[in-house]
């Protein structure tokens, strides 16, 4: 006979429609999916709407989960997937920043250290809408630029092109942050 483990006893209960699992569910795994969730959004508020969202997707939808993989990643990808329709809902014709301003700029090939998890984030989180999505999706969850680019309804290329702006703009804000002689390198993580 397997042993069923709290977590798999926990989600079958969720299966049932149990409260007080669910509740048990959001305890375990809010606070992980809300950094994600932060990562996709404009501040802490638009956050946690994502995060509230998702969890009502995740205990709409629990009976999909077949125990195949991991239930971390299954979760983590309904979060993803929740800040992408907000996303296509809300922020499709949102502004891009002049970019000249970020295009002149010479940076020094040093990575920089003393960036604090928080600082990272709240630099992500000024990004344009549509470059802070595929940066996230690309650096953060490993998305190829082709698999972005149907998940956002843009081109290759175009996935391509905002990477390579948010870039620029996260180098930026690094440089006015942190000094002129200090570079973020940003790469898949």
């Amino acid at each position: 006979m397997l042993k069923v483990t709290h977590l798999e006893e926990t989600i079958y209960k969720c299966w049932e429609g149990n409260n007080k699992a669910q509740s048990e569910l959001y305890r375990l795994f809010s606070r992980k999916m809300y950094g994600v969730c932060l990562r996709y959004s404009r501040d802490s508020s638009d956050a946690e709407d994502i995060l509230q969202e998702g969890f009502v997707r995740v205990f709409t939808k629990i009976k999909q989960f077949e125990f195949k993989g991991s239930f971390e990643g299954w979760m983590r990808r309904i979060m993803v997937n929740t800040a992408l329709e907000k996303f296509r809902k809300h922020d499709r014709l949102y502004p891009v920043e002049e970019m000249s301003v970020y295009e002149s700029t010479e940076w020094v090939d040093e990575t920089i250290s003393s960036i604090t998890a928080d600082e990272l984030i709240r630099m992500i989180q000024e990004l344009p809408p549509r470059y802070r999505m595929v940066f996230n999706l690309y650096a953060i969850e490993g998305y190829s630029h082709l698999e972005i680019g149907a998940m956002m309804n843009i081109s290759e290329g175009t996935s391509k092109s905002n990477l390579s702006r948010a870039r620029m703009i996260l180098q930026k804000k690094v440089t006015d942050n942190f000094g002129a002689e200090k570079r973020i390198e940003v790469k898949a993580i």
